[in-house]
């Protein structure tokens, strides 16, 4: 048997919808009757005309106008089809009906919109998913904290405000100290468990108003509204001691925790949010280097300021000589401490200046590396090295490198191109490396050992005695030659320590079949006292300081690599 076909009107009741035909002229609506279903307790007469049924409506009145307004009109039978949500309801304390109103609007004969029809439905699961989808899109998984693109929207709001109101606020950075420590010692989720308890902890010591976010992995980003330069130091040392004062309690165990905190006043010392992000990490940075768990707060400083113009002018200098091919190399012998036959040259990288002048390693690799560039001036230096070795068959030089680039891959790169294109140079190639990157991480410094001698170049500690590296690491790592530092050197006829040190030096490399050079030897008493302690090499003031006059066939510019 056939079903019957329910009437219009229960199936509208069965899906929750409702019909209506909105005369515009005078403003009359018209509703079907399972209005009154979805619009329980709200009286006819408020329903009744568009004005009246605008007043219920947020979070404008004028969406449904509106929603007309925006749609072209389509001149026909068929009218023009719009599409609107909005909320309703009678008074603050009653809850918001969402619904979303389908239908079609027909024009007069000016094409405004005379008259309109559709129907209504109830829409809150929706409107629930998409606020709780954009919930979701403004906040940190983990801590449900503002995440970082809207606490920087935050921020530029309250720099504004400050500066319209003539008030004033901070922006924070709280730092959880050495979080790496907690993720290699329990784990992730026990780092995890550590950044929400601190999020909780700085939630529950702020203000009305003040505003908290995630900034990145381990920082938190904090803006205090009216908030002074004492009041900041108070709230600081509130922060510090509500985290540092108790143990997080984690699944493994309770994990003792603290926080550096680096702070910017707003709008004082910042007017716009990369000022201020920028000094309060500035000032991060500084409370950490002085002492983990503690605060600091921005202030002018000359001779910061001075030194970042120089930094600017001494970058754009370096990039330009390297531009212009006027990164050189000076060379200083190295000569047998028996013989004083010549064994190799050590390569110092100058920078001429373009005017006569020449500046010297020390003024340029210590900028270099604070820079960041110092892995350009060693690439550059690598190719004029290996250019050298490859026109003079007979020689042997020696490079320093700087503690970045012996884990940077471009220079492995370049360094691999160079000596398949010039069989025969590595065996004449020494590659020196300080003491201090010896000792930071025995095993990478042995990997790159390892690479080097399989080229078959060796490779020489620079500086030995200043770091302390054990004979037992030397012998891990496979070096070949221990240069000690000239510190010890140059008062060896006058300080009976350092002739002990240098000596026991020189005895253990000795035993463990590692050439030793000493440096900076500055007259014939110590060179004797070196060779009769067994010392291989000597070099410094008494054998020849640097000179960019090479001692074999001169290589012409021409010939010289363009720079990488």
């Amino acid at each position: 048997m056939t079903p019957a076909l329910p009437q219009a009107s229960e199936i509208l009741a069965a899906l929750g919808e409702a019909l209506f035909v909105w005369d515009l002229a005078s403003d009359a609506i018209v509703w079907g009757e399972q209005a009154g279903a979805i619009f329980p307790g709200i009286p006819a007469e408020r329903l009744a005309t568009g004005a009246e049924f605008a007043k219920l409506i947020e979070p404008a009145q004028t969406l449904r106008s509106a929603a007309l307004a925006q749609t072209s009109a389509v001149h026909g039978a068929d009218g023009t089809p719009y599409r609107v949500e909005y909320g309703v309801r009678m008074s603050a304390s009653d809850p918001v009906v969402w619904i979303e109103e389908t239908g079609r609007w027909f024009a007069g004969p000016d094409g405004r919109p005379t008259r309109a029809i559709g129907s209504i439905r109830i829409n809150n699961e929706r409107h629930a998913r998409d606020e709780e989808l954009g919930r979701l899109a403004r906040l940190d998984p983990l801590t449900g904290e503002l995440n970082r693109s809207h606490l920087i929207a935050a921020l530029a709001e309250a720099i504004e405000e400050t500066s319209r109101f003539r008030s004033t606020a901070a922006f924070m950075l709280v730092g959880i100290d050495h979080l790496a420590r907690v993720n290699d010692a329990f784990g992730f989720d026990v780092a995890d468990a550590v950044i929400l308890d601190v999020a909780k902890r700085i939630r529950a010591r702020l203000r009305g108003g003040d505003v908290l976010g995630r900034f990145s992995g381990n920082k938190f980003g904090l803006i205090l509204k009216n908030c002074t330069v004492d009041d900041m130091n108070v709230a600081a040392e509130r922060f510090l001691a509500g985290i540092r004062d108790e143990v997080v309690p984690t699944r493994s165990g309770p994990v003792s925790v603290t926080v550096s905190i680096g702070a910017v006043s707003l709008p004082r010392y910042a007017r716009n949010t990369d000022e201020a992000i920028n000094r309060a990490h500035e000032t991060l940075d500084a409370a950490k280097r002085r002492r983990a768990g503690s605060f600091a707060a921005w202030r002018p400083d000359a001779a910061r300021d001075a030194q970042r113009r120089v930094n600017i002018r001494v970058t754009d200098e370096i990039v330009t000589a390297l531009n212009e091919r006027r990164i050189k190399l000076a060379y200083e012998p190295v000569v047998s401490a028996a013989t004083r036959e010549g064994a190799f040259h050590e390569c110092l990288v100058r920078m001429d200046q373009g005017d006569g002048q020449v500046l010297l390693a020390p003024d340029i690799v210590p900028v270099a590396e604070r820079l960041g560039l110092i892995r350009l001036v060693d690439h550059r230096v690598l190719e004029l090295v290996v250019a050298e070795l490859a026109a003079a068959p007979d020689i042997r030089l020696s490079l320093n490198i700087s503690p970045d680039t012996t884990m940077d891959p471009d220079w492995w790169a370049g360094i691999e191109s160079l000596m398949r294109a010039h069989p025969g140079v590595a065996e004449r190639l020494i590659v020196e490396i300080t003491e201090t990157v010896a000792i930071q991480d025995i095993d990478d410094v042995r990997a790159f050992v390892s690479r080097l001698k399989n080229f078959g170049s060796r490779i020489a500690i620079d500086d030995f005695g200043a770091g302390y590296t054990s004979f037992r690491n030397l012998r891990k790592l496979g070096v070949d030659i221990v240069k000690i530092d000239g510190a010890f050197v140059q008062n060896i006829n006058r300080s009976a320590d350092d002739r002990a040190f240098v000596q026991t030096l020189i005895d253990l490399a000795r035993r463990l079949d590692i050439k030793t050079v000493a440096e900076w030897v500055q007259d014939e008493e110590a060179a004797d006292m070196l060779r009769d302690w067994g010392c291989d090499y000597i070099q410094g003031r008494l054998i020849g300081l640097a000179s960019a006059d090479r001692p074999w066939r001169p290589l012409p510019d021409s010939a010289l690599p363009a720079a990488g």
